[in-house]
């Protein structure tokens, strides 16, 4: 009885040696051997138990960028339209029918070039008068030139004769009659009134004839605009007239829709945008913006080029001018843009997308940095320049740092977290 309450105490393996040490005296072994094998059996004796240790918590996966240095820009999008950089209807200068047509609906012309011959008879006519008017000035001219000469030689004469008398009657008083003298006298101012009047003959011949050769180059220089040639380099993009059309004079004030064609200059477009009040400080001549076109999803340079500095009072705006240069006329006259005004530059900040940062307050917020332990520290940062995908981090963070992309309301401090790198989505 004793040896049966030191098994039932005694811890499993000294169980087995309590038995065989009682299986050595009397009767009872059969019992003993019966109970030590129960108790291995029950107590596993030889197997040795382990206490189980405890798990270590699964890292969670979770995506995450890094803090980088870089130009920041917060930037205005007007949406506005292409207009040609100029365009004109051309008319022409005379009336004239359309004799010749050089250019068609799209045709690219250079300055100068000509883009129709008008037939103007009655211009012809003219100037064959104007040219026999100016032959006739020419030689009224030479005949007032012989008759100043002949009045000269007469007045030559009549004044030597008279004042060789005169002198005769001065060394030699009464050898001369004085009504021959007189009559001599008479004739030389006689010829002095004849040579003044050549001379005004002359004078007048002169101006008829410059009033002629004038007359000749006016009707010459009407009947040049018989070609019509382009003001400057374009694209004819309407044909108005065709051959055998008449065109008025385009100084007709009754001219109406009769120009030969619309020509615009393409070139060069121009983009008008309202700038709104608060942008006005930092729009400048000469600054350099983004044009995007989504038709061919190409963005194309421009330049701020003219500017009314002044505020129109009912929309609060002030017209600008962007130029957008074309020379391979892949823009059209028409075509919507986007015109991105950069505002405000920070050069060299740090930077984090906005998913990663959550606002906090005025120029305040937090982010969820991973430490070197892969666990989440909150951090709360200072915020500066906000664009429409990053934000400037003042303070509070360094270049390098990784903090968490996304949601931040499903992770807490301190949780430990298998960081994964991911890009920002690009605002472009």
């Amino acid at each position: 009885m004793k040896m049966m309450t030191q098994l039932a105490t005694a811890p499993c393996c000294e169980r087995g040696l309590i038995a065989r040490r009682g299986s050595a005296g009397g009767t009872g072994k059969l019992q003993l051997v019966s109970a030590v094998l129960f108790t291995a059996l029950a107590c596993g004796c030889g197997s040795a138990s382990t206490p189980r240790a405890e798990s270590t918590p699964a890292a969670t996966p979770v995506a995450v960028v890094k803090v980088t240095r870089q130009n920041l820009a917060s930037q205005m999008e007007i949406a506005s339209e292409f207009l040609p950089f100029q365009e004109i209807d051309v008319y022409a200068k005379v009336s004239g029918y359309v004799q010749k047509l050089d250019v068609d609906w799209g045709t690219h012309v250079k300055k100068g070039q000509v883009l129709a011959d008008l037939e103007i008879p009655e211009l012809q006519q003219q100037l064959q008068q104007d040219e026999a008017t100016v032959h006739r000035s020419e030689s009224d001219l030479e005949r007032a030139h012989e008759e100043l000469n002949r009045a000269q030689s007469e007045y030559n004469v009549a004044h030597l004769t008279f004042t060789r008398l005169a002198d005769v009657q001065k060394t030699q008083p009464g050898l001369v009659a004085q009504q021959d003298i007189d009559v001599e006298q008479g004739k030389d101012l006689q010829a002095s009134a004849s040579v003044s009047a050549a001379k005004d003959s002359l004078s007048a011949s002169e101006q008829a004839l410059m009033a002629s050769k004038a007359a000749l180059e006016k009707d010459k220089a009407l009947y040049a605009y018989s070609h019509i040639t382009a003001p400057f380099d374009g694209v004819v993009t309407s044909i108005q007239a065709y051959t055998g059309a008449l065109l008025p004079a385009g100084t007709s004030s009754n001219i109406g829709n009769s120009a030969l064609c619309h020509l615009s200059q393409n070139d060069t477009l121009r983009l008008v945008i309202p700038v709104p009040e608060r942008a006005v400080p930092d729009i400048h001549l000469g600054q350099k913006v983004a044009v995007e076109v989504s038709a061919l999803n190409r963005t194309f340079d421009g330049v701020v080029t003219n500017i009314s500095d002044n505020i129109d009072l009912q929309t609060r705006t002030m017209h600008t001018e962007v130029h957008v240069t074309n020379p391979k006329y892949q823009l059209v006259p028409g075509m919507y843009a986007a015109v991105r005004i950069p505002l405000h530059v920070v050069a060299n900040a740090l930077v984090l997308p906005v998913q990663a940062v959550q606002n906090t307050g005025t120029d305040k917020g937090s982010v969820l940095l991973v430490n070197a332990q892969n666990q989440l520290e909150r951090r709360d940062v200072t915020l500066g320049l906000q664009t429409a995908t990053e934000i400037e981090i003042v303070s509070g963070l360094q270049e390098n740092d990784t903090v968490v992309f996304g949601e931040q309301g499903q992770f807490k401090s301190g949780q430990l977290v298998a960081p994964k790198a991911t890009e920002a989505p690009s605002g472009d």
